[in-house]
């Protein structure tokens, strides 16, 4: 995800903390690089323009000359850039004071809308909320047949009818949802290879008569800035409320995602990242902008620990590395458990500077990659994991011969484990620990 922004970006902030102190000279290179790397990753060039006036406003001001190490500060606005871009907080669904709460999908063909209503149903349906879903898509072939397979996939139910005719069908699926007291009903509509006056007045139809609590543009990732202006037209042409980005999991450049939400002042509220039903996460700019300037996002890694696993596992995780005290004992727990969190590119990436996809080393994980990793570690002792400091070059000999691993991956590992620890002190891990602590402490 992003993976060709957060390199550029790493390169750049490489570059910042090996200057003494920042000056104009050097923070114009740097501001260049940011500039060539954002209208590189297909971010509208308005939005690339204001981003950067805006850290060059912050980066020579009095605080950062003052600060005794200014090219943390320097990355600290940049953050704070990135999260101010991407929409600064997260929102929840909309919701009415009377069931059911309508809610609309809207966008072109081939942007996953079908799936997206599934996989959002899934969602709320994993909230105890009950969701009934409907296709209000007449045209395209089978549409109704996909999202009704989808809904006896995920055990949700799906409204059918005879009537071909929209507003008697939308006068029926109304009905049916009130008789039933449904939390939610989740109405795919029709899309088309491009926007055209048909589409605009069918859509601006079923808005009218469905009076949704929500209508959600649902913007394919890939495409860039063609999501970006699709998502501009529908909201000037039919209303939206709000966006979810899809196949943002294959989306290496994140034109998309940097721009739409300066472009149509609208939330992105969920990102598709995978082509699973259950793929379908709450968007978080805060952690978004942290991973593409590679610092992992371990809150969601410990959001997903405590979805798979329990309560107390996932609580005594964020104490140990809020206490620095997280062991290779617990990588090693952590690496066993990855089949059960998902990809393991994906997961990695959320684990700051260990190496790997998304990080700065820019080394792609596999299969056998893992399994290395879980040898070497496991081919120590117990006093070794708990204290790596007493690794020296006869027991890195060892643990090689143990793991059948060249004592280049031993040595890696325990770099790569030391870089962890050093991040887990820094305010920015401790903070978002801390939040999820203090919610797990609320639960």
């Amino acid at each position: 995800m992003l993976e060709n922004l957060t390199n550029r970006f790493n390169k750049v902030l490489r570059y910042l903390k090996g200057e003494v102190q920042i000056t104009e000279g050097n923070m114009q290179q740097a501001l260049k690089e940011i500039k060539l790397s954002l209208l590189e990753a297909d971010v509208n060039f308005k939005v690339v323009k204001k981003f950067i006036q805006n850290i060059s406003e912050k980066a020579m001001g009095r605080e950062v000359h003052e600060s005794l190490n200014p090219s943390q500060q320097v990355i600290r606005i940049v953050q704070q850039e990135l999260v101010a871009m991407l929409g600064s907080e997260n929102r929840e669904l909309n919701k009415t004071a009377v069931k059911p709460t309508f809610v609309m999908l809207a966008g072109l063909q081939g942007s996953g809308k079908t799936t997206t209503a599934g996989k959002l149903a899934l969602h709320l349906k994993s909230l105890d909320k009950s969701s009934l879903l409907c296709s209000l898509d007449l045209k395209r072939l089978a549409a109704g047949e996909q999202l009704e397979i989808i809904a006896r996939e995920i055990g949700v139910n799906y409204f059918t009818s005879a009537s071909r005719e929209l507003p008697l069908l939308i006068h029926e699926l109304k009905k049916n949802a009130t008789d039933y007291g449904y939390d939610f009903v989740i109405v795919d509509t029709a899309g088309r290879l491009h926007i055209d006056d048909e589409l605009m007045g069918e859509l601006r139809l079923v808005k009218e008569m469905l009076q949704p609590a929500e209508v959600i543009f649902v913007a394919d990732a890939l495409t860039g800035q063609d999501a970006v202006n699709s998502a501009l037209s529908f909201s000037e042409k039919i209303g939206i409320d709000s966006i979810i980005l899809t196949k943002l999991d294959a989306d290496a450049r994140g034109g998309a995602a940097l721009s739409i939400v300066s472009v149509t002042g609208k939330p992105i509220k969920f990102i598709g990242n995978g082509e699973k039903l259950a793929d379908l996460e709450k968007f978080y700019p805060e952690r978004l902008a942290a991973k593409i300037l590679g610092m992992g996002d371990m809150l969601t890694l410990i959001e997903k620990a405590e979805k798979d696993f329990d309560q107390q596992q996932a609580e005594i995780l964020s104490q140990r590395m809020l206490a620095n005290e997280f062991s290779l004992d617990d990588f090693l727990g952590q690496l066993k458990q990855i089949e059960k969190l998902g990809s393991m590119n994906d997961i990695m990436g959320m684990l700051p500077n260990l190496g790997f996809k998304g990080n700065v080393a820019d080394v792609h994980v596999d299969e056998k990659r893992l399994r290395h990793l879980a040898a070497v570690i496991e081919s120590m002792t117990g006093k070794e994991r708990n204290n790596p400091k007493i690794i020296d070059g006869r027991r890195r000999l060892r643990i090689s011969r143990g793991s059948g691993r060249p004592v280049s991956e031993v040595n890696q590992v325990l770099k790569s484990y030391t870089e962890m620890k050093k991040n887990f002190k820094k305010p920015f891990f401790r903070k978002m620990l801390k939040k999820f602590d203090n919610f797990s402490k609320m639960m």
